[in-house]
């Protein structure tokens, strides 16, 4: 079905490139099945264009009407009204517009048989004009759809379901080799199901390997699996289950682990001399680090090298004064900074020294394919989490622009490194204005694609996140935002936003999100794809899911083997 045989919902009376169209709805269109977010299409001379609706209002043509109006109960008079005094109004916002040549009619766009298929996207085109006046505005049909989302059997791309339409059961396909090619974000307030939109792009990155995934879990709901949210008395699969040979586990707290089931998952330690000074800066506000103490770890860390904060621990107050006066230290700062380090004493995982290398271990993992998840456990505090966070980023970075920098030299397609999505929670504790410039996440926000790594942010204050980083994030998935300030960092650095701030307002609270910028051809909102048993069995390794605990526990064993 077409639109040619669609009842038409209202015509075009006025409006403008930069502030959206009004349409005045017809008569027999109640204006209570207009909902915001939904997409329409308005058919003009020789285009298509494709909108969103962005706001409702009732209108009247006498104003005389509102000072004596009818009795509710009055039928006949209210009929009488209806669509000639009184009548709906819709706002809606041109997104995209499909372009016939100069001899064809819109009227005969649907049978334009090159414009079929897969090749239609290559007919898709900015918004650059508006229709013209008593342009019919149209429910959109599958096809407008499929015209404008695609297809997630296109063998042209990574097409991927992660929702339906409000109004309709057709798949919204996002595009995941366009999304892993630059940093995106998912923001919602708290309880709106940020997580389990995350679990569900992660999902689809593995199952079509468009990237390989290194995720901090700081409150272990990726790995093996998670409560799910409203009943609270099951559990949801996590991407260990779902992808059980392409997942690796680490985890910060083995005992927290264990105690949870999780089966396979590797321990993880670092080192006082793994510590460099950038990753003190960066918690310096959870050590209340002053910039002294700072100053003066540097003069430690010229003395004593990788091992300044080994010998700084072990230090006596005679020491550091023996050590003041003979390197110009302070000593004041310097016993400040021993007292506030001797924190890290009660981390876990932190070693005084540590033979086996685990961040190589956990890139070399990524080098070959493997998704990454590294779990925290009990050790699931700011402090821990930023700081484990930065010094493993920043280290596999480091060794992303090497491999980078070679595929530049040789040109050769083994060379190319793979690309590699950095997934981090509370992100505005690293992409905070006043720290940003300092952290290595920052860096990769800004640098996009260059070195093959980007970020996936999960975070409930936008806000907190600085203004160009936020300018450079490609996607964003939005749940429900209330405040202000939130919401205003959502639409930074994207045109039109006036329109689309009311759709996200009016969110629902769960299983919705607004979805714009690189990897969609338009903002849509979403009903998301539900996270369950059938999601299951169509993304999960199926030999995996079909075999008993027993057997997967044996074949776990066999393959940890196979990787160490």
């Amino acid at each position: 079905m077409n639109s040619n045989k669609i009842q038409p919902l209202g015509s075009v009376i006025q409006g403008s490139l930069s502030s959206g169209l009004e349409v005045r709805l017809h008569p027999d269109i109640s204006v209570e099945d207009m909902r915001v977010g939904k997409f329409l299409v308005v058919k003009g001379t020789r285009s298509k264009f494709f909108c969103l609706l962005t706001d409702v209002s009732l209108g009247t043509s006498n104003p005389r009407i509102f000072t004596h109006p009818p009795d509710h109960n009055d039928s006949f008079w209210l009929d009488i009204l209806a669509g000639s005094d009184t009548y709906g109004t819709i706002e809606i916002a041109p997104m995209l517009m499909l372009t016939t040549n100069q001899q064809e009619s819109v009227n005969n766009f649907d049978n334009i048989p090159q414009l079929k298929g897969f090749d239609i996207e290559l007919q898709l085109l900015p918004v650059k004009t508006i229709p013209s006046h008593f342009s019919q505005v149209y429910e959109s049909t599958e096809q407008d759809f499929r015209s404008v989302f695609g297809w997630e059997n296109d063998p042209y791309k990574c097409n991927f379901s992660i929702g339906q339409p409000l109004d309709m059961d057709v798949p919204v396909c996002m595009d995941l080799g366009r999304f892993v090619e630059r940093s995106n974000g998912i923001f919602g307030k708290s309880g709106t199901g940020k997580s389990f939109l995350t679990r569900l792009l992660i999902s689809g990155i593995i199952r079509k390997e468009a990237a390989v995934n290194l995720m901090f879990d700081m409150h272990s709901e990726y790995g093996w699996e998670a409560v799910s949210e409203g009943t609270y008395t099951s559990t949801v699969k996590g991407l260990k289950q779902l992808f059980y040979n392409r997942v690796e586990i680490y985890t910060l707290d083995a005992e927290s682990t264990n105690r949870r089931g999780v089966r396979s998952a590797h321990e993880l330690y670092l080192s006082y001399d793994q510590i460099e000074i950038e990753d003190l800066r960066l918690i310096a506000r959870e050590l209340n680090l002053s910039e002294a103490s700072l100053d003066n770890a540097n003069v430690l860390a010229s003395e004593y090298g990788k091992d300044w904060i080994d010998n700084l621990l072990e230090m006596t107050n005679e020491e550091i004064s023996m050590f003041c006066n003979e390197r110009q230290g302070h000593q004041g700062s310097i016993m400040a900074l021993q007292r506030k380090l001797k924190r890290l004493e009660s981390l876990k995982y932190m070693k005084t020294a540590c033979a086996h290398n685990y961040i190589k271990e956990i890139l070399d993992l990524l080098d070959g394919g493997k998704h990454v998840v590294i779990e925290f456990g009990s050790q699931g505090n700011m402090l821990s989490y930023m700081l484990v966070t930065n010094m493993i980023t920043r280290r596999i970075h480091t060794a992303y622009v090497k491999k980078a920098e070679k595929f530049l030299q040789t040109k050769q397609v083994i060379d190319r490194p793979r690309q590699l999505v950095i997934t981090i929670e509370e992100a505005h504790r690293f992409l905070d204005s006043k720290i940003v410039n300092q952290t290595i996440f920052g860096t990769i926000a800004r640098e996009m694609r260059k070195y093959f790594v980007t970020l996936l942010i999960v975070d409930q204050r936008p806000s907190g996140i600085d203004n160009e980083v936020m300018s450079q994030v490609g996607t964003r998935i939005t749940c429900l935002l209330n405040d202000d300030k939130d919401i205003d960092a959502i639409f930074t650095g994207v045109s039109g936003a006036t329109g689309l701030r009311s759709v996200l307002a009016k969110l629902d609270s769960k299983q919705q999100a607004l979805v714009l910028g690189h990897a969609v051809p338009m903002p849509v909102v979403i009903r998301t794809r539900p996270y369950d048993q059938e999601f299951y069995s169509q993304i999960g390794d199926s030999d995996w899911l079909k075999k008993s605990d027993q057997e997967v526990f044996e074949a776990a064993k066999v393959a940890r083997s196979d990787i160490f």
